[in-house]
Formats: C-alpha cells, structure tokens, sequence
C-alpha cells in the first residue's frame, strides 16, 4: 500500500512541473560571419544546469517558469550572458552572438569541469547540510559510490569490502580517529567532522597519494577555510544545535565552530526503553596568520566531549514469520527486564591541537612543517542484570493474542574500561613545481602511547539438573597494558604533465615502525587521459599497507592470558595491492556526468576480524589472506538549475581464506568477509517546488545486500545452561538494508542589507516508511535448548524540525 502512496505524489508532482516549465531555443553563431558554433556551454548562471549546441549550432534547454539569465560559453570567444524570461508551456527564442578573444587583454571565458582521479570522491559541504540524516557529518559519506554502511545510528562506514578500521581521516591535514571500542553506534556521538566549517570534502577511495599512509581501504580529507568576509550561521533542531562564525581581518583569519546534541528523544525510539541521557559537544576552530606575503602560521584546534548514559527498563522484541494467506503464524516475543541498579555510561574526550608554518621559496618551491597533538580517552562503564523471557504468541477465536512462556534466562553483564590514545607528530611536505612537473616529498614522524584498562564480566544465571542455582561466567577479561611505540614515514611523488591531456603521478612511500621492527614498501602511480572534451579515462595501481594498531596487536584476549602478555609483536602489516580503472563520460545536451569504475584487490597478511554490531573484534594473528573486487557506477548531474543529485549503484564482492595452519572445520575455504555486500543503491535528490524556488526538496534513498555475520552452535551444557560459542564463519546474513529519508526546506530572506539575512525552517521524516532494519543478532535458548534469534533493530519513523539562520 506505502507504494502506491508514495508514487501518486510523485505522478501529481510531475504533472504539476510539466504545466509549469517552458523551453528556451536557438542558435549560437560566431558575430561577423554568421558561422555556426558547435559544442557552445549554454548554463544558467552561477549554477551546472544547462545544455550544449549541436553541431548546427542550435540549442533547447526547458526550464521552469520565470527569469533566468544564461551564460553562454565557447573556448576562443568572450563569454555572453543574457537575460530570459520563460513562461509555462511556451517556447522563448534566444538568438546569441559570440566574439571571438583578438584583443589582449580580454577575458577568455573557459567552462569550469572539475575532473577527478581515479578512485576519488568529493561532496559539497552545502549537499551534507541539506542532506536528511539524522546528524550531519561522516553519514554523508554513504551517499558516495563505494561507501556503505547498514546503521544510521553510527559514524562508521566501509569503502570498497573494506573494514572500519581501515579509514583514513584529516582534518585540515591533521590525522584524527573514530572511537577505538564502541558498542553500537548511540556511543559515537557527533563524529569530529563538522560541515558547518567545511569548504572542501575529498573521499580517496582508492589511489590516494602517497602522503597518505597506515591504511588500505581509503582516506578522507576534510578542509576548513574561513571566509574572506565576516559570517556567522547558527542552527537549532529537535537533536542538535550548531554555532559558527567566520572573518579575516588584514593578515588574521579565522573561524570556530560549537556543536551541541541531546538526542534522546530519537534513541528513544528504539524497542530498547529507559532512561536516555545523551550529551555530545564540541568546539573547532582554525586561525591562520600571514606575516609576510610568503609566509603563514595555522592552527587547528578541536575539543569533544561525548557521553551516553542509558538507564535501561525494558525491551520488547516481536519477530517470526506471518502467513500471507491467513494460514498458521510462527510470531514469537521476548520480553527484557532489567534490575532497577542497571545503568551504562559511555564517553570519550577528544582534543587535537596542530601547529602550521608554511613559506614560499622563490618561485617554484613551498615548504611545509606542522606539528600536532592529539589525545583521546574513552570510558565504558555498565552494569546490565535483567531477565530475558521468549514466548509464542498464539491467536484464536477466543482472545486478540495469547502468549505462552517458552523459556527464560537471567544474565548479568559489568564492565568498568578505559583505554588512552596520545599521538605526537611531527611532519615536513616539500613542493617543487615546474611547467610540466609538481614534486612532492616529505617525512612522518609519530609516537604513539596506549594505556588499557580492561575489567569485564558475562555471568549467566539458572539452574542445574536439581534445580539448584548455578552462575556460569561466560566470559571474564581483567588487565591492564600500556603501548608506547614510533613510526617514521617518507614520500616522494611526481605529477607529470605528459601533453596538455595526459596526467602521470608515480610515487614511493616507506614506513618504519618501531613496535615489530617492520619496514614496508609502498610504490603507487595513477594516470589520467582525456581522451576528448566528453571522456576522461582514469587508472591507477598501488601496494598499500597498514600498520597493526593496538587494537590488532591486542586481538581478542582470552581469560587465561594476561592482557599485557596478548600484545604480538610477531603481527605484520596487512598489504592491499590495488588496481583501478575507470571512465567518466559528460553529456553536453544533458549536463549529465556518467562515471564508472571497476576495482581489484589483493589482499596479504590479514588479520581475521568479527564484526559485533560496530565492535572489531580482532584475531590479532596474520591468519588469513583474500581479495576484493567490485564495480562502482554513478549518474550526476543537476536536473532543476543549482541543485546537483545523483544515483549510485555499487557490486561488489570481499572473501578471504584461512592459511592451513589456522584452517577449522568451521572457517574453511573461501569465506566471505564481514563487510561482503554484493550490491549498493544509493541515490540522492534534489528539487524545488514548482513556481517557488524557496521551497526545496531533499531525498536520499540506501539500499544495501544484508552483512554477513557468525551463528552460534551449542557449547558446554552445565545444568539447565547452555553456553554458545562461534559456529560456520559467516554462513548467514542479515536482512537487506533499506531506508528513505526526505526533508523539505522553505527558506525565508529577512533582510537584504547589508548582507542578506536568511532563516532556513527544515522539517525532515528520517525513515519515511517505517521500514525495520536489523543491525544485530542475540541468541537466547527455549525451555526445549532450541537457540531463538533475536534481532536488535533499528529506528523506526522520525520525524525531526530544524531551524537555520545565516548571513
């Protein structure tokens, strides 16, 4: 039925904007002669949206109702604009005349097209402001080609089969983290991106340059730059509120940036009840200082402080199956009942500080040298004692529903962890330019220092065979470690201009980490050609490696080795070697840009993993070894002028095999990863309503193939308690991922003078169907030892209000 509810409005919408756009036709010819103009850029201004001429010079552009001036365009001409007014329905003639460039000093008005290199991304920070999610930031990032992630309540993503840890992230060129141990996904807070400051966002998927290194999935950077006038934005919705201002004064600029969020109203609607006691908050802020015309000092700064407390009550999870033709139903529940002492409190606290000095030496080189400091502490504290009992529902003629208990179980659950991230770095970049060379190079020095306190407890509570209590721990970790460790890096790179339409960048990286005494190896090279004005061709091939954190140093502990004594100092670097090609071709008539690229890895060294909800759970052993390989496809392009959307549709496939030594029954063979997803859909659109601009439209749609993940087998029965341990490694998935966000925007301009003052009223639905997503699974055991699943979901329909002014 939601079907046919969502497609009338889309069918009267359409047919409201056919009724109310018009065309604009004509020829464009060289002024003099009269000769015709081929391949002439016909756009609305300050917008992509628009057309080409054909080979007879003649153009057709329909628009909607209303005043446009368009800018027309042409390589060895002066550029034109000109005024136009299109009314419903009707054709408007334009006739244009362009000037050919003979007099020095004349403008030459070139089409400005960004073209990207093989496995690189880029999203304006306006599209994540406008974007529906519900907190904006690093869940933007999912609607770019080779990004997923089924879980809207977390920061996480995966590019390309591979795992969240293998991400890359700078914030103006400073390395920052994701939290190393969360749960699930309410713990993550905000993410330290914020899109309220950001002027550019590039998403490496493949292909990165060698200055980037220690990962082998992908790398994010994230630009803030402050504005050359003053400007201030501030923003307030039913989850967060944001403040940000912006100027350069002389040779000082600057901006900072506050966020808050309380979202508890939205954790909330999980089937999960209690008390939620969100608080998320941070300040971020870059300054530069020009003390001579070629010589500048930056600063970045940030500070987080995130904590989610839960003080759980109870929980009810329906879930089976129901006959579609009235037939029997097989629906059962759980019912969760926590102790009234049971609470979590999870946080981390965040600070980065990074010190810039650029100069300029002459005319060809630029030297770079920056410091930074950046330290991190998370908590996770929780005690969760509760009862879970699963019944059948049963209906009749005689009652709506009946339940009948099947069995209970009783599980008491402590944790009492921190663990300590504290990263000083130090970096040099070097640049010498010529006319047909850019050389890079530069040198990484970090020292790491980890501190772990680990404190954990899973105790089950039952019964034996005489019916006396019995109080089974299933799982105890206790310990303490510290890590101090350095890594030094170095890079060379050239970008070589072969011909004005062939770009080779060839590079070698090298890394030497003190932990396990490796030195690793990273040569890499990318090519760009076009091939015409309409075709770009793109390739690029590279070894990658990343260095062993403490997370796959410390692998997963058991309860009879000390934590200090799990560190491995034997672990090797994981290596990715990667292949990538890729076309992007551009519809002049269409203004549309079609790009696709088709990728291979080949993976060494792995260190196995098992995905919990957002928890890594590492092997800590070099255990296995794999491959990747998929195809990203995407359309782009603005189909109402100013506003860009585009459709991504990803397939791809992630295995890896055990090496013979590591090699069980329940993991043999070739097995696919935890980030295996054979198809991805993302789409996102953006509109205006008919006659009123100020009206605007925003979708993202995801659609994502279930994850795999791990079902348990039955381990040691002691009395009435069984307990679980891992079964076939990844033999089942979860459901597929489905959601549709929508958000609308009327923005309002309160003033013109001096500068203009513009209130934005945003009311978004965030999963606008109701559609139930799993991200997990929990197993419980029935009276007769059968184990029933039970999903853990996520967030049903929301509805969020937000408010945004600027000027």
């Amino acid at each position: 039925m939601y079907r046919v509810v969502f497609f009338i409005p889309l069918l009267f919408t359409a047919q409201v904007a056919a009724q109310s756009w018009g065309t604009v036709q004509g020829t464009v010819t060289e002024s003099g002669n009269g000769l015709a103009l081929p391949g002439v850029s016909v756009l609305v201004n300050d917008t992509n949206f628009g057309t080409a001429s054909s080979d007879s010079g003649s153009y057709t552009l329909q628009l909607p109702t209303g005043r446009y001036a368009l800018r027309f365009s042409y390589v060895g001409f002066a550029g034109r604009l000109d005024s136009v007014v299109v009314s419903a329905r009707s054709i408007t003639t334009l006739n244009v005349q362009l000037d050919p460039t003979i007099f020095e000093g004349e403008e030459l008005v070139v089409e400005d097209k960004t073209i990207l290199g093989a496995g690189v991304q880029q999203i304006a920070p306006e599209q994540v402001r406008r974007m529906p999610s519900p907190f904006k930031g690093f869940q933007a990032l999912l609607v770019l080609p080779g990004v997923s992630a089924n879980n809207e309540l977390s920061n996480q993503y995966s590019v390309r089969g591979g795992g969240f840890n293998e991400n890359l992230i700078f914030l103006n060129g400073f390395e920052i983290h994701m939290p190393f141990r969360p749960r699930q996904g309410e713990q993550e807070g905000l993410g330290l991106f914020n899109p309220e400051l950001a002027r550019r966002i590039t998403l490496y998927t493949g292909g990165f340059p060698t200055k980037y290194g220690g990962k082998i999935s992908s790398a994010l950077d994230i630009e803030y730059a402050p504005s050359t006038n003053f400007t201030t934005s501030a923003t307030l919705s039913l989850l967060d509120g944001t403040a940000t201002a912006a100027a350069t004064s002389g040779s000082f600029s600057w901006q900072v940036g506050l966020r808050k969020a309380r979202a508890r109203r939205f954790f909330s609607t999980q089937e999960l009840k209690g008390n939620y006691q969100p608080d998320y908050q941070d300040v971020q802020t870059r300054l530069t200082y020009r003390l001579t015309p070629r010589h500048e000092l930056e600063f970045v700064g940030l500070y987080a402080d995130h904590e989610f407390r839960l003080d759980p009550r109870g929980r009810r999870t329906f879930y089976g199956t129901v006959a579609a033709d009235g037939g029997s139903s097989d629906i059962r529940s759980v019912w969760l009942s926590y102790s009234s002492d049971s609470e979590e409190v999870d946080g981390y606290q965040t600070g980065l500080a990074g010190l810039r000095m650029k100069n300029r030496v002459g005319t060809r080189w630029t030297l770079q040298h920056d410091v930074s400091l950046y330290a991190t502490q998370e908590q996770e504290s929780y005690v969760l004692e509760g009862n879970a009992v699963l019944y059948d529902i049963v209906t009749d003629s005689n009652a709506d529903r009946l339940e009948i208990p099947r069995g209970l179980a009783r599980q008491k659950d402590l944790a009492n962890n921190t663990i300590t991230l504290t990263t000083l770095a130090g970096r040099g970049l070097y640049h010498w330019t010529s006319r047909r060379h850019v050389i890079e190079s530069g040198w990484h020095l970090k020292r790491f220092a980890f501190d772990d306190r680990l404190m954990e407890e899973s105790i089950v509570l039952g019964k034996d065979l005489e019916m006396e209590p019995v109080r089974i721990v299933v799982d105890s970790l206790k310990g303490t470690t510290t890590l101090n460790t350095s890594q030094i890096s170095l890079h060379v790179e050239d970008s070589y201009s072969v011909n004005e339409v062939t770009l080779l960048n060839a590079g070698i990286r090298t890394d030497w980490y003190e932990f396990n005494q490796e030195w690793t190896f990273s040569p890499r090279a990318s090519l760009r050609h076009e091939a015409s004005k309409e075709l770009t061709l793109t390739a690029s091939v590279g070894i990658y490696y990343q260095q062993p954190t403490y997370r796959e140093l410390r692998g997963t502990p058991g309860a009879d080795v000390p934590l200090a004594q799990s560190l491995n100092r034997s672990l090797r670097s994981q290596r990715s070697v990667q292949m990538t090609g890729g076309a992007e071709l551009f519809v002049p008539q269409r203004r549309l840009y079609l790009r696709g690229e088709a990728y291979y890895k080949k993976l060494a060294n792995l260190i196995s993993y098992s995905l919990e909800n957002v928890r890594i759970n590492y092997s800590g052993l070099n255990d296995a070894s794999g491959h990747v390989y998929g195809l990203d496809l995407q359309a782009r392009g603005e189909f109402v002028p100013g506003m860009e959307s585009w459709i991504n549709y990803s397939f791809m496939v992630a295995r890896e095999r055990f090496l013979p030594q590591y090699t069980t029954h329940l993991n043999a063979g070739l097995r696919p990863r935890p980030t295996d997803q054979r198809h991805t859909v993302a789409l996102f659109v953006q509109d205006y309503i008919p006659m009123d601009p100020t009206w605007k439209l925003h979708m993202r749609i995801l659609f994502g193939s279930g994850l795999t993940y791990t079902p348990p087998i039955p381990g040691e029965r002691i009395g009435s308690v069984v307990t679980q341990i891992p079964g076939n490694r990844h033999s089942a998935r979860y459901p597929e991922f489905r959601r549709i966000d929508f958000g609308t925007t009327k923005i309002i301009t309160l003033s013109n003078r001096p500068r203009p003052l513009q209130l934005e009223i945003t009311a978004e639905m965030l999963n606008i169907f109701d559609i139930i997503n799993t991200v997990a699974y929990s197993w419980l055991p029935d009276a007769t030892g059968i184990w029933q699943r039970i999903p853990t979901r996520l967030t049903p329909r929301t509805i969020n209000l937000r408010l945004r002014t600027s000027f």
